[in-house]
């Protein structure tokens, strides 16, 4: 059926619209990637305001490669992104798997437990003591093991595992595998899509770290990027590490806004790195659960 001359314009505003606010949306994006890569006497000519540079320069990312501040939170960063969301993955599924098995005794009082973890927040301080009093004041294992598992996640997990067949655990058992050997070898390779959707959400969360690296970090070669980025964008006397960074960036003629901008493209580029390669899972495992029978 021909659409009437209203809907073509419907269409058509909404269309409009939308590219407005995309271009809206991007354009923070695409400013601060730019300014990035400017050159500091055209970015001091303009007054800081360059849509698109004539001289490119990778000024900014040596200098910031070659500070040491910058390098050790970018280095605390990564570890918590990558063995923080292994364990992570390893004790969710796992906890998942044992709570999706019906022979599992008291099911139903570890499920409520988990519901009231969801539910209830005991609170910044409780949560400090528990830190201090296990030793982990100033330690990087600070930041993993009190968040090492999502109750949200792992019920989201259980469901997906809910709808994994009995029938393949129990001709495993009957090959000779054990519990351990149907989750490894049978229930994880099943699981790709829900281990990459949590996986990347895992990820992001550790890599984002900032609440918990304030409170339980004192030692500041031990705080994670988005202290160091936080500093940098905040305090205006401030960039890596305190006054001998700015007397730095004056020696060598760098621009601290070049500087900040190229610091918020080092801390964005591996998220998104990484989500291309997962998005062909993301979009399954993100609907695990939603639809059953």
């Amino acid at each position: 059926m021909k659409e009437s001359f209203g809907g073509r314009l419907f269409n058509g505003v909404n269309a409009f619209v939308l590219i407005i606010v995309g271009l809206v949306t991007l354009f923070p994006l695409y400013y601060v990637f730019i300014v990035s890569f400017t050159d500091s006497h055209e970015y001091l000519q303009k007054n800081g305001f360059v849509l698109f540079p004539q001289n490119w320069t990778l000024a900014s990312y040596k200098y910031l490669l070659g500070t040491s501040a910058f390098m050790d939170a970018t280095l605390v960063s990564t570890f918590l992104a990558t063995v923080g969301t292994a364990l992570s993955l390893i004790f969710t599924s796992a906890m998942a798997f044992g709570m999706s098995r019906k022979r599992l005794r008291g099911r139903r009082i570890m499920m409520l437990m988990i519901l009231l973890t969801i539910l209830f927040n005991p609170g910044i301080i409780p949560n400090y003591i528990v830190v201090r009093d296990f030793g982990l004041i100033n330690s990087v294992w600070s930041l993993i093991i009190p968040v090492l598992i999502s109750g949200w996640n792992v019920i989201l997990m259980k469901s997906f595992f809910d709808s994994i067949p009995v029938e393949l655990e129990e001709a495993a058992m009957i090959d000779g595998c054990n519990d351990l050997g149907t989750f490894f070898r049978i229930v994880l390779p099943l699981s790709a899509p829900a281990l990459a959707a949590f996986g990347l959400f895992y990820a992001v969360a550790y890599w984002n770290t900032f609440f918990n690296a304030v409170l339980y970090i004192n030692d500041f070669a031990k705080v994670p990027l988005q202290i160091v980025l936080r500093n940098m964008l905040i305090d205006s006397d401030t960039t890596t590490g305190g006054a001998a960074a700015v007397e730095m960036m004056s020696d060598n003629q760098i621009p601290t806004q070049t500087i900040k901008m190229a610091a918020v493209v080092i801390a964005t580029f591996p998220i998104l790195l990484v989500y291309p390669f997962l998005q062909k899972h993301f979009a399954k495992g993100v609907m695990l659960g939603s639809v059953k029978g």
